[in-house]
């Protein structure tokens, strides 16, 4: 018995789109993780990007459970002393709802030149629109 694994020039990659309205944001961001890292193929291997492309729509009608909306803050820290900057759940909302799902999945990828490779393939935007229309991405629910 051998063990056959995929090559750089076998793998192919489909696009999703994700409709974030009304979602809560961890379970979205669990299914949006495990479809970038490959997971849903049967030829799964962890040192491979085997995943596919994921267009997430209405970012900026994500959910939290409980008093998240209040509670959660966004932190950076510039390795100066003093350095910690922090921002609130509704300020990113306002100003960046797209960063708050690409933040929580870039949380859930291998931290590696692996999971950069597999971030990128993570577009979220706003509204309803998204320009990879051609590329004619399946719908998930």
């Amino acid at each position: 018995m051998k063990t056959l694994t995929k090559r750089g020039k076998d793998i192919t990659h489909d696009w999703y789109v994700i409709d974030a309205k009304d979602q809560v944001l961890g379970r979205i961001s669990t299914k949006i993780a495990a479809i970038l890292r490959g997971k849903h193929n049967p030829q799964f291997s962890p040192n491979l990007d085997l995943g596919d492309y994921v267009v997430v729509i209405n970012a900026e009608h994500v959910k939290l459970t409980r008093n998240k909306e209040l509670q959660k803050t966004y932190d950076r820290y510039s390795g100066y002393p003093g350095g910690l900057k922090q921002i609130s759940y509704k300020r990113m909302m306002s100003e960046h709802p797209e960063r708050i799902i690409e933040n929580a999945v870039k949380g859930m990828l291998p931290k590696n030149a692996l999971g950069r490779q597999m971030l990128k393939k993570l577009k979220v935007y706003c509204g309803e629109e998204h320009p990879h229309i051609a590329q004619a991405p399946k719908t998930l629910s």
